[in-house]
């Protein structure tokens, strides 16, 4: 014969796998990887003792101001993920929760994800390269272009690594500097014929740039929206679709004539 549960009784043995099921779900690990604004570098300068970019083949101008590329600090692919990180870091203005997949997405171990983001930054380095003294039209038979940049991987820094190149070579075009003297930033992948894509993390690489005292930002157009979301105040967002885009919006900045494109 059956004995009846009292309520409370009953309660208590239907509360115990919901408790199971919640437990689970806030210990187990999730599919998300969280990220945080990252270090910045002038491609102007120097980046851990060594020059980012070094040129040799062709005259080179002394510099004034600075190009920061920027990145985002994203926990590694093996980090345990939880539904409480998860939810702290949903609430949080100066971190966001990616999928892990579109952070890390050519491979499960630490060693794969390394080796890509290697040849995703040679493969930006390159297009960088080449980008650039097209846009210039010069040759790239006699000139040489070194670029170094420590610790750092995949395509992102392709845009600024480009006009710190056409910076170092030929300046605004009339004897002036890109940047105008300000500390500009900026973020966005790069291809050969100088056209700018979309890189991910721009509400957080803006917070990284305003942190190091960047007053300008350069963002890709697609993502006008993302970098307009966490704003911090003081920085001018210029979107830009192309290298050609991005050096006139820069010289109509300094000069003060023509149109500067806005978010």
């Amino acid at each position: 014969m059956l004995s009846r549960l009292t309520r409370p009784q009953a309660l208590a043995v239907y509360a115990l796998p919901v408790v199971a099921l919640i437990a689970t779900a806030v210990f187990a690990p999730l599919p998300f990887s969280l990220a945080q604004p990252g270090m910045t570098a002038n491609v102007l300068g120097k980046n851990a003792g060594t020059p980012v970019i070094t040129i040799s083949g062709a005259k080179t101008r002394a510099t004034s101001g600075q190009l920061r590329m920027t990145t985002i600090e994203a926990t590694s692919p093996d980090t345990h993920v939880s539904l409480g990180d998860v939810v702290s870091a949903w609430f949080a203005t100066d971190r966001a929760v990616l999928p892990r997949d579109s952070v890390y997405p050519s491979g499960d171990t630490t060693q794969q994800i390394e080796e890509h983001n290697r040849a995703q930054m040679k493969e930006s380095q390159d297009a960088a390269t080449q980008a650039a003294l097209d846009y210039l039209h010069l040759g790239s038979d006699k000139i040489k272009v070194t670029l170094k940049l420590a610790d750092v991987g995949g395509p992102s820094a392709g845009l600024l690594f480009t006009l710190g190149i056409v910076d170092k070579l030929d300046g605004n075009g009339s004897g002036g500097d890109l940047t105008g003297g300000r500390t500009v930033a900026g973020t966005g992948t790069i291809s050969d014929d100088g056209t700018v894509g979309a890189v991910g993390g721009v509400a957080l690489k803006t917070q990284a740039a305003r942190r190091d005292g960047a007053t300008v930002f350069l963002v890709p157009k697609a993502e006008c929206s993302d970098a307009k979301s966490e704003l911090p105040k003081g920085l001018r967002l210029i979107p830009v679709k192309t290298l050609d885009g991005a050096v006139n919006a820069l010289v109509s900045l300094e000069t003060g004539k023509g149109s500067v494109p806005s978010c």
